[in-house]
């Protein structure tokens, strides 16, 4: 019996450990290395399979652009499908956007991880990463299924074991676009590349990518340009001793311990009006990291 509907999908938010500019393409891309790690700071999807083709998206929160992600995603893949079925996505949207968690890709990758299910395409992972490819950098990511050591323009995944941990993340109010920072005179460019012998999962070295090795390229340009993010940066120092900007901003993080508590608690009383901030974990896989094959 086909499958009329999927609830409860599990949207997960990530943090880059580090991101360092490594280059940039002839086509002015930039070229990232950067450990993504997923954590338990999600939004929430519930799908409706329609046999009209029409797709709509319904917000259970804060109202999303008319043509988000998510549902740009759900109509390349029934182009390329040719599929004629369509669907109703309802977002519960927790992660805020403009803050470099990969709010919007992740819904974006959840709802082709589900559709290619609910429609019964049945498409290899291989297939649906090249289609994600097509709608944003990190959409790729987060079809993976796994952690990763990501380099190139996003598209280079090696599946990595990362430190399970907990992370105290704060978002100020302002967000911030990411083309602003790439353009910012204060971004900076060409780090050293990492080496990277053999599988990243088994690296002696991979732990440091945890305990504070690097730095993000983009903080300073995002600081430039949005001074709450120096902001929470020392709200979160001065609470855990560490922090970093994630992505392009305007999110910062710090690390909150390795064991079955935090080291302090994430106070949201004490953050700014408008901010927002929790306690997460890491994740070791996505929730939908089964749906598909390959």
């Amino acid at each position: 019996m086909a499958l009329r509907s999927l609830h409860d999908l599990s949207a997960p938010a990530k943090l880059n450990l580090f991101l360092h500019v490594v280059g940039r393409r002839d086509d002015g891309y930039h070229l990232l290395q950067s450990p993504f790690q997923l954590i338990d700071w999600a939004d929430t999807l519930h799908i409706e399979r329609r046999d009209d083709g029409r797709l709509q998206r319904h917000d259970l929160g804060p109202a999303l652009p008319a043509d988000d992600l998510c549902l740009r995603a759900a109509r390349l893949l029934q182009n390329e499908s040719g599929c004629t079925l369509g669907a109703d996505i309802s977002i519960d949207k927790q992660v805020p956007w403009g803050a470099g968690m990969g709010g919007g890709s992740s819904d974006a990758a959840t709802t082709l991880l589900a559709l290619n299910r609910l429609w019964g395409l049945h498409w290899p992972r291989a297939r649906l990463l090249a289609l994600g490819a097509r709608l944003g950098a990190d959409v790729p990511f987060f079809i993976g299924g796994h952690n990763a050591f990501v380099e190139g323009i996003g598209e280079q995944l090696t599946p990595a074991r990362l430190l399970r941990q907990w992370f105290a993340v704060v978002k100020p109010a302002a967000a911030i676009a990411t083309a602003e920072i790439f353009s910012h005179p204060l971004l900076q460019r060409g780090t050293k590349s990492v080496i990277v012998t053999g599988s990243l999962a088994e690296d002696p070295e991979l732990k440091q990518f945890c305990t504070g090795y690097g730095r993000n390229d983009l903080q300073a340009a995002a600081e430039g340009r949005c001074p709450e993010v120096a902001q929470a940066a020392r709200w979160l120092e001065a609470r855990f001793g560490n922090s970093r900007m994630t992505g392009s901003g305007s999110a910062v993080f710090a690390r909150a311990g390795t064991g079955e508590q935090p080291v302090a608690t994430c106070p949201a009383a004490e953050l700014p009006p408008g901010w927002v901030g929790r306690l997460c974990r890491s994740l070791d896989a996505h929730p939908l990291a089964e749906w598909a094959a390959g």
